[in-house]
């Protein structure tokens, strides 16, 4: 029976330990925290979106770099397998819009206690408030772990899971890649990912807290399109956020770290601009001798009216039947091409996860373990792949994390 060491009790590193101990391994998770699955309970607003119940073969589609590296993990251990996982250890699962996989209680603590009940079942030792310090390496092959109390636990196989950067209140500090660098591994440069984004106008400020749905975003350098969706948006302090601007984060994160971008936003993707003309002058007919000012609350949220009306470059206090064609026009070009900066990213403390990490190529695909050290394996954020927002990012965890486990030599 080999001696395997987790470091990191995440996601990938409780899977990890799932698939080791199902292989017939002895399996010890250390944990710097307190618990295990720190960073799980505020996944999802703390409702934890632990998959997505999509086609398996769209995952992929999900996964905007490396995802080729992905299929013998996800096809391993797929998005329907983690479902059953849970259902069948007594946590009911429900799916939402976007094929979003929740459990039933909307707790994301569900998610915590059953893997804890399962990993106690299956003679797994937890070691929390453990923090692992560096790797014992002798001849290209990995002999265990010395943990920051100076003691060495000897191991057949260490599994690292510990991480990336993204929300260092959770204890993700990086060690993985440090752990990863000294033993020889390349890492591909590291940067927040699925996080909210700066922007240059003060117009966000007056409209912080407003949330838009059924808008869509562009994303442009210079006259290219890099990225365009359909979803639901937030105004902050700063710029915005929510699920379609983190989406973005990930497309446009090499670009938006060399230079600003431009962002629009179709208030009404429904209509097209002579329709959206037409709904206007409607309105304006009916409030003929009002103030321009006065007439927008039927089109648009009150904390944008003001903004809008602005942009339009339309007087506010102007009277209905005294606004010509052209004026409306800039109107409709406003609400159709609503335009925006984008100056840069939030940092790690608000990133959903890391991009970049130990690089795929210093990693067999079929079986997560380390090309130049024997024994050492890799799972979960840790490694060079991202997701989009829906489940992903935490079904390249489970499924890596597995894949690790079970992939590691008797």
């Amino acid at each position: 029976m080999s001696k395997v060491i987790i470091i990191g009790g995440g996601a990938a590193g409780m899977f990890a330990a799932l698939g080791a101990v199902d292989a017939g391994h002895q399996v010890t998770i250390l944990e710097q925290n307190e618990k295990l699955g720190k960073k799980i309970y505020i996944t999802g607003k703390g409702r934890c979106n632990l998959t997505n119940a999509c086609e398996t073969s769209e995952i992929f589609e999900n996964i905007p770099r490396n995802a080729k590296f992905l299929y013998s993990a996800i096809y391993g251990y797929d998005n329907f397998r983690v479902i059953d996982f849970f259902e069948e250890h007594g946590m009911p699962t429900k799916t939402e819009r976007g094929n979003r996989v929740f459990p039933v209680s909307d707790h994301s603590s569900d998610v915590i206690a059953t893997l804890q009940r399962t990993l106690k079942n299956k003679g797994v030792t937890v070691r929390l408030h453990t923090k692992a310090e560096h790797l014992e390496i002798e001849e290209g092959k990995v002999r265990g772990v010395k943990t920051s109390n100076g003691t060495t636990c000897p191991a057949d196989a260490v599994i690292i899971a510990t991480g990336g950067y993204s929300y260092q209140t959770t204890g993700s500090t990086g060690d993985g890649y440090r752990f990863a660098k000294k033993s020889g591994h390349t890492i591909a440069p590291l940067s927040p990912s699925l996080v909210p984004m700066t922007v240059k106008e003060d117009y966000c400020m007056q409209m912080q807290g407003l949330s838009l749905k059924n808008v869509e975003v562009k994303i442009k350098d210079g006259k290219k399109v890099l990225f365009e969706e359909f979803g639901e948006m937030l105004f902050t302090h700063f710029g915005v956020s929510g699920p379609l601007i983190l989406s973005a984060s990930s497309v446009v994160n090499d670009k938006i770290r060399k230079k600003e971008l431009a962002m629009e936003i179709d208030l009404k993707p429904a209509l097209s601009e002579e329709k959206l003309d037409a709904r206007i002058l409607r309105d304006f007919e009916e409030n003929k001798n009002r103030q321009f000012k006065n007439v927008l609350s039927g089109l648009l949220p009150a904390k944008m009216i003001s903004v809008m009306v602005s942009l339009s470059g339309i007087t506010p206090e102007k009277k209905i039947n005294e606004i010509t064609k052209e004026e409306r026009r800039r109107l409709v070009n406003c609400i159709k091409h609503f335009p925006m900066t984008l100056t840069g990213l939030r940092d790690y403390n608000e990133a959903i996860i890391t991009r970049g990490g130990v690089a795929v190529k210093n990693i067999d695909p079929s079986t997560m373990q380390s090309k130049l050290v024997k024994g050492l394996y890799f799972a979960g954020e840790v490694i060079d792949v991202d997701a989009y927002t829906g489940g992903f990012n935490l079904q390249i965890a489970w499924s890596t994390g597995y894949l690790a486990g079970s992939s590691v030599e008797k």
